[in-house]
């Protein structure tokens, strides 16, 4: 992934540096912006390939910010770093539209795992267009349509539908889906998959249309016909 330009958003001067020195040594290209208005100003400026978003900034803070970029570009991978530990911080960052967040502090190896991860599903191009009833996907134009209507799906909500068009009737497991979706399980304790599905489901029928992504007790979800 050499070359690519990542935005780290900021504001506790040696987590930046410590970020920026890390990342440029991986041969990525860095900028370092300490507020929440840099940031947007930054991501403006020289569009990154991704941004580490701190959750907590001066000012504009990351969730705010993570839905104004998430506003300007959908595909953009977004990973949201935060101190505290609480489930509804970490909904809070999923719902604003991060694809992905760590705790701090931070695990060089998790960290370049995670990111590395981002930048290679976001620059697959795969020409091919799924369809489920009345649900299609694009890959290559990487657009969803639930009959004519556009769900505007962020990055990882399109990969997580992409993941279930390619397995309908199949009950997937939460296990499953961290690890085939994510590369790595975040833990009996994480609410991630939930919250995706969740998102998922309000997109997919904000106009009324039945359900297709099912839960299935116990177990996990299920892409299959209204019963």
């Amino acid at each position: 992934m050499s070359g690519e330009h990542i935005l780290v958003v900021e504001d506790d001067a040696s987590i930046a540096s410590f970020l920026r020195r890390g990342l440029m040594y991986e041969g990525y290209e860095v900028t370092v912006a300490e507020d929440g208005r840099k940031g947007l100003q930054a991501a403006l400026h020289s569009p990154p390939s991704m941004v580490i978003l701190d959750l907590m900034l001066p000012g504009i803070d990351g969730i705010e910010v993570c839905r104004r970029l998430r506003a300007a570009d959908e595909t953009l991978p977004i990973l949201m770093l935060t101190a505290k530990e609480s489930v509804p911080d970490r909904v809070a960052g999923l719902k604003a539209g991060a694809d992905d967040y760590m705790v701090k502090p931070l695990a060089v190896e998790e960290l370049l795992a995670r990111i590395e991860a981002l930048l290679r599903r976001t620059t697959v191009s795969n020409q091919e267009l799924l369809h489920f009833e009345d649900l299609s996907l694009d890959v290559s134009a990487h657009e969803a349509r639930r009959a004519n209507r556009a769900l505007g799906l962020t990055a990882k909500e399109f990969e997580v539908l992409e993941y279930f068009m390619r397995h309908p009737r199949h009950v997937l497991t939460r296990e499953q889906l961290y690890e085939d979706i994510w590369g790595y399980d975040f833990g009996p304790e994480s609410n991630v998959i939930e919250v995706f599905v969740r998102n998922l489901r309000s997109k997919m029928e904000l106009n009324g249309e039945g359900r297709l992504l099912h839960t299935v007790r116990g177990v996990g979800y299920v892409l299959r016909e209204e019963s």
